[in-house]
């Protein structure tokens, strides 16, 4: 397993009329916490788009448990567990400052070529920086 945590203070613009974390917020927080689990074992978008390679997402699913609120910090913990052939899932746990399960989620991306839009297979090299992680 890869995981990495990333803290994030709630900006006033994230939330809505009734005070809570704006349900569609949490897709950019997975985005961020994905970005930087896979630069903590060496892969960049930008070397991922060297390399003509694009991750959209494919498939989320969250379970909201407990709201979020404005100026609160919460932690998101992103874990890969598989060594990816054509797509990966993360696994996402957001936890409010005290510890408390505010919600979890999945994310799926695929690999696609930038250039044809079609899916395509994980290349080696970042099959091997991700196993050099998960076989630890």
């Amino acid at each position: 397993m890869i995981a990495s945590k990333n803290e994030i203070r709630i900006r006033y613009d994230e939330v809505d009329k009734m005070g809570y974390v704006y349900h569609g917020n949490y897709a950019k927080y997975y985005h961020i916490s994905r970005t930087e689990l896979l630069r903590k074992i060496g892969i960049s978008d930008k070397e991922l788009e060297n390399h003509n390679i694009i991750l959209p997402v494919i498939e989320m699913s969250i379970k909201y448990i407990k709201p979020i609120f404005y100026d609160d910090i919460i932690t998101i913990k992103t874990s890969l567990y598989i060594i990816p052939t054509s797509r990966m899932i993360f696994h996402h746990e957001v936890r409010s400052n005290n510890n408390e399960m505010i919600n979890r989620a999945t994310s799926t991306v695929a690999f696609v070529d930038i250039n044809t839009r079609k899916p395509m297979k994980v290349p080696q090299f970042i099959v091997d920086k991700i196993k050099s992680y998960i076989e630890k």
